[in-house]
């Protein structure tokens, strides 16, 4: 459960604020993705080893990629 809301983060995102006092950015929306379970588990495992998560490199890449990609 969130307890207040931040009014901006340092990327422009509204953030909350838990009871533990981690701040956390809204997310909203889904991307579901099917691959093979035996890859699936040696990423997450992976990131476990490299203490991360899978959802936080999945959005890291996305991030980068769009990035990469966006029209100048």
């Amino acid at each position: 459960m969130h307890l207040r809301v931040k009014p901006v983060s340092e990327r422009g995102a509204e953030c909350l604020v838990g009871k533990d006092g981690k701040i956390s950015t809204k997310k909203n929306s889904q991307l579901v993705l099917r691959l093979d379970k035996d890859e699936r588990d040696a990423f997450v495992g992976l990131c476990k080893e490299l203490d991360t998560s899978a959802a936080r490199e999945i959005r890291r890449f996305i991030r980068g990629f769009m990035k990469e990609n966006a029209e100048s």
